[in-house]
């Protein structure tokens, strides 16, 4: 039997845990794998694009497991009332290729790139950052935001998005959280003064974001939106101006910001800067941008630190995704009632 975690399953599991814990025990979980990022069968995600959307695969594994992630990108749902990304997961046991959890991942999904950017931030953004400028404020706005507090120290939010509607929803989920939080006249006045800077947009479309002339000397850059062919958030000169880094070049170059940059242009893999062997911020005036597209080792991670979580847990649901007939080999006896009559014999 697979255990099932469904919707209301993970918001218990998340409410008796707490948000920020939740995401820093993903966090640390992310950590761990991409240090050891070596050990894990990697592949760019299957994607099949179309006028509206996207839906994509997100396999990832190591030696005892492997996952997957089912997950579309559909701006137009908002208007109809659906959720722009929707996703689910598995992870299963190598040894025998069997299930061992099903899971929802949409909010999974909005916890671990949380926990990935945040984790990503404690190692380029300045130490002593306290002020976020968040621009977009759709369903990963807030996530970011506690995801960042959690890791960072971020205490002060400086918010935009096109939609009033949109920062309404963002003031009132931030109400008694202990944010300072300043609602911008645009995404220029966001950017003033702030110390990290989360581009979180839902449009598919190859847009300008951050401008040039709106990035300082010391910001880092937490760049989310842009992760298909086609999308994008960051003026390409931006990217020339500071330190890029990914989390998987031969995904990123198709899908993240450097998609706009020659195919030589450098990066440095973020996994090498978790194990110690690359660099990550060298000065306080470096612009340091994370080319965020989301990888499958951190659907992978949040899974396994998911499966830990509820292990020995007896108020779950499992599923009886996988037959079990008395002889393995004898499928056909299930469906020809065979099975059932020699049991009840």
């Amino acid at each position: 039997m697979t255990v099932y975690v469904g919707v209301e399953d993970l918001c218990r599991l998340v409410g008796s845990v707490g948000v920020e814990a939740f995401i820093t025990g993903i966090a640390a979980r992310v950590e761990s794998d991409f240090r050891r990022w070596e050990e894990f069968d990697k592949a760019p995600r299957y994607a099949s694009h179309s006028p509206d959307g996207v839906i994509e695969l997100m396999p990832a594994a190591d030696r005892a497991r492997f996952s997957f992630k089912y997950v579309n990108g559909h701006p137009k749902n908002t208007k109809l009332g659906l959720q722009t990304v929707a996703a689910f997961g598995v992870l299963a046991d190598v040894d025998t290729g069997y299930p061992v959890l099903l899971s929802e991942m949409t909010l999974l999904t909005a916890l671990r790139t949380a926990a990935t950017s945040a984790l990503a931030a404690r190692y380029l953004a300045r130490p002593n950052s306290r002020t976020m400028a968040i621009i977009g404020l759709g369903a990963q706005s807030e996530f970011q935001a506690i995801g960042f507090r959690a890791l960072c120290g971020i205490e002060r939010l400086q918010i935009w998005d096109i939609d009033p509607a949109a920062t309404a929803k963002f003031r009132a989920n931030m109400a008694g959280l202990g944010f300072q939080v300043t609602a911008a006249s645009s995404a220029q006045d966001a950017v003033l003064g702030a110390d990290i800077v989360t581009t979180v947009t839902a449009d598919k479309a190859q847009a300008t974001i951050l401008s040039d002339n709106m990035v300082g000397a010391g910001i880092h850059i937490n760049a989310v939106g842009g992760d298909c062919p086609g999308k994008t958030e960051l003026a390409p000169a931006i990217l020339s101006r500071g330190t890029v880094f990914v989390e998987y070049p031969e995904q990123t170059r198709i899908e993240g910001e450097i998609q706009q940059m020659p195919a030589d242009f450098p990066v440095t893999e973020l996994w090498k800067v978790f194990a110690g062997q690359a660099p990550g911020r060298s000065s306080a005036d470096e612009i340091t941008i994370f080319d965020s597209v989301g990888f499958g080792i951190e659907d992978f991670s949040a899974l396994s630190y998911l499966h830990d979580l509820i292990e020995g847990r007896d108020d779950l649901r499992r599923l009886d995704l996988i037959v079990e007939p008395s002889d393995p080999r004898d499928l056909f006896g299930l469906v020809s009632g065979r099975e059932a009559i020699q049991r009840a014999a």
